[in-house]
C-alpha cells in the first residue's frame, strides 16, 4: 500500500510489510526467543527477581525438557490465549447483529443525529470509554470506526486507526474507573511496603488524573486523524471484501421499527443487569462486594454479556424488520462471522506460542529490570526521573504486553526507588501509566495487534504490520510527547491524582 503524501511515514511503512507475514513473522521470533534464551541462560545476573526475590535466571527453552513441555503445552497454550476467546465469543453475536442489518441500521440513525465535524473525537470518546468493559473495544469500537468513517464518507482506515488509539493508546485515560484501577494500586501498594510496611494507597489513587488525561487523549487523538494519518490515506484505494460497502441509505418504515424494537430490547436487557447488580448480596460481586474488582463475576462476565448485548437485539430487529425469516439466517450470520476470523485464528496461533515462550524464557524480565536498574544508577533529578519512568515503561511495553506483569516486575524497582527522592508511589504509578498506553498500539506484539491488521485487510487487502504502525506512530509519539507534559503540568499545579493521593513521600 501506498500513500500520496511520502515522508517518513511512508519509508516506516515500506520497511515493516517487507517483514514476512504476521504469522510467519510470530514464528521467527519464537525460534529467536528459542536461541536467545539458550546463550543467556549461560550468564549469571545480579538483578533480583521481585516475583521470587532471587537473582533473575534465563531459561533456556532448547533444553529437551523445555521442548517436550512446550510440545506438550502447545493445544492448552493456543486454546488458553486470551484475546482468542474474547475476539471469537463476541464476534459470534456482533456477527449476528451485523448480518440482521441492526448494526447497520443503528449506524445511520447514530451519523443522521452527529455533526460530521465531531465525528472523530465522538468515536474516541467511546473507545476510551470501552476500557470499562475488559477488552470489548478491540472487538467492537475498533471495526466499528471503520464503519462509522466508510458511511459518512471518510477513509475506513482512518476510522480503525482513531478507535484503536483510543481503545488502545488512550488505555490509562478514561473518567470511569475499571478493573485495571485497584489492579496497578495493589502492585504499587506491595512494592512500597518493601521500604513502608504501613503504606496504604487508594484503589483510584489516579483516577482524577486518567479522567482529565481523557480530554488530552481525545484533542490529540482529533488532530493526529483529521490533519496528519486520514490526509496520507486519501491515495490508498480500497479492494477489500467490505470495500464496495452499500452507502447508508435512510431507514425504511421496517427498519425504523425493528430498530425501536432491537433498541428497547437493549435498554430493557442493560437495565436488568444493573438492577440485578445493585444488591449487595447480587451474584455479580467480588467476595468483598466490589463489582468493579478482577475477580467479580460481572467483570468475568463482559465477553457474554457483550455477546448477548448483540445477539438478542439482533435477533429482535431481525424478525421485526424482516431481514430475517427463519432460525437458519442467524446460523448463517455467525457461520460468517467466523469465516472471516480464519486469518486471525492462523496468526493467534503463532502468537500464543511466541508469547508464552518469550515469557517463560524471563528475556523480558531481563530487560525491564536492567532498564530500571540503569535509570537508579543515573541518580537524575526528579522531575527528568519522573520523565525517565515514563520512556523506560514505554521501552518495555514494547516487549512485554500484559500492563499487571510489567508494573509486577518495575514496581518493585521504581516505586521504592522514588519514595527514597522524596516521591509517592501515586505519582510513580501515573507516570508508569502513560508510558505504557502510548506505545501500545505500536507493537507488534501487543496480543490484539495482529487483530488490527485483520480489520484493515477487510478494506485494503494489501495491510501489513508496516502499514498499522506507520498509521499509528503519529498517534504513539504524540501521546508520548503530550500527555507526558501533561502530567508534569498537572503535578506543577498540584492538582490531586485521585483519591486520598498525593505527590510527595515523607518517611514514618
Amino acid at each position: 500500500m501506498t500513500a500520496g503524501t511520502g515522508g517518513w511515514l511512508d519509508r516506516v511503512e515500506r520497511v515493516g510489510n517487507r517483514l514476512p507475514d504476521p504469522a510467519v513473522l510470530f514464528l521467527a521470533l519464537l525460534v529467536i526467543v528459542w536461541f536467545a534464551s539458550a546463550l543467556f541462560a549461560q550468564f549469571e545476573f545480579s538483578h533480583i527477581d521481585p516475583r521470587t526475590g532471587a537473582p533473575i535466571k534465563i531459561e533456556n527453552l532448547l533444553r529437551a525438557d523445555s521442548l517436550t513441555a512446550f510440545l506438550g503445552a502447545m493445544v492448552t497454550t493456543f486454546v488458553s490465549f486470551h484475546p482468542l476467546g474474547v475476539v471469537l465469543v463476541a464476534m459470534l453475536g456482533i456477527g449476528v447483529a451485523d448480518h440482521t442489518g441492526f448494526i447497520r441500521a443503528g449506524l445511520r440513525a447514530l451519523l443522521s443525529a452527529t455533526s460530521p465535524m465531531l465525528l472523530t473525537p465522538m468515536l474516541l470518546l467511546v473507545a476510551i470509554v470501552s476500557h470499562t468493559a475488559a477488552d470489548a473495544g478491540y472487538v467492537l469500537v475498533i471495526p466499528l470506526g471503520a464503519v462509522i468513517f466508510q458511511a459518512a464518507g471518510r477513509h475506513p482506515l482512518a476510522g480503525i486507526a482513531a478507535a484503536f488509539a483510543g481503545v488502545s493508546g488512550g488505555f490509562s485515560a478514561n473518567f470511569v474507573p475499571s478493573a485495571l484501577d485497584p489492579m496497578l494500586q495493589g502492585i504499587s501498594q506491595a512494592a512500597g511496603r518493601l521500604l513502608d510496611p504501613e503504606l496504604v494507597l487508594n484503589p483510584l489513587n489516579n483516577w482524577f488524573f486518567t479522567a482529565a488525561s481523557t480530554l488530552v487523549i481525545v484533542g490529540v487523538g482529533w488532530y493526529v486523524t483529521d490533519r496528519i494519518v486520514e490526509p496520507r490515506l486519501r491515495g490508498v484505494d480500497l479492494d477489500g471484501d467490505q470495500a464496495d460497502a452499500p452507502a447508508l441509505a435512510p431507514l425504511s418504515d421496517g427498519e425504523r421499527r425493528g430498530l425501536r424494537a432491537a433498541l428497547a430490547c437493549m435498554i430493557l436487557g442493560i437495565a436488568l443487569l444493573i438492577l440485578s447488580a445493585l444488591p449487595e448480596s447480587s451474584a455479580w460481586r467480588a467476595p468483598g462486594g466490589a463489582l468493579a474488582d478482577s475477580a467479580a463475576p460481572l467483570m468475568k462476565s463482559v465477553v457474554p454479556l457483550i455477546f448477548l448485548l448483540f445477539l438478542l437485539p439482533g435477533v429482535v430487529f431481525g424478525y421485526v424488520s424482516g431481514s430475517v425469516r427463519t432460525h437458519r439466517d442467524l446460523v448463517a450470520g455467525m457461520t460468517s462471522a467466523m469465516s472471516g476470523m480464519s486469518y486471525y485464528i492462523v496468526m493467534a496461533f503463532f502468537a500464543a506460542l511466541f508469547i508464552a515462550e518469550f515469557g517463560r524464557s524471563n528475556l523480558g524480565a531481563l530487560l525491564a529490570l536492567t532498564g530500571a536498574a540503569g535509570l537508579q544508577a543515573a541518580a537524575l533529578p526528579t522531575a527528568v526521573t519522573v520523565v525517565a519512568v515514563t520512556l523506560i515503561t514505554a521501552l518495555v511495553n514494547l516487549f512485554i504486553g500484559s500492563s499487571s506483569a510489567k508494573w509486577a516486575l518495575l514496581a518493585p524497582v521504581f516505586v521504592p526507588m522514588l519514595m527514597q527522592l522524596g516521591l509517592s508511589p501515586d505519582l510513580t504509578q501515573a507516570a508508569y501509566r502513560v508510558g505504557d498506553s502510548s506505545t501500545n498500539i505500536i507493537t507488534p506484539l501487543m496480543p490484539y495487534f495482529p487483530l488490527v491488521v485483520v480489520f484493515c485487510q477487510r478494506y485494503v487487502t494489501r495491510t501489513g504490520i508496516g502499514t498499522v504502525v506507520a498509521m499509528m506512530l503519529p498517534y504513539s509519539l504524540s501521546f508520548l510527547l503530550v500527555w507526558t507534559a501533561f502530567l508534569l503540568g498537572y503535578w506543577a499545579l498540584g492538582l490531586p491524582l485521585g483519591l486520598q493521593s498525593s505527590y510527595g513521600y515523607a518517611p514514618p
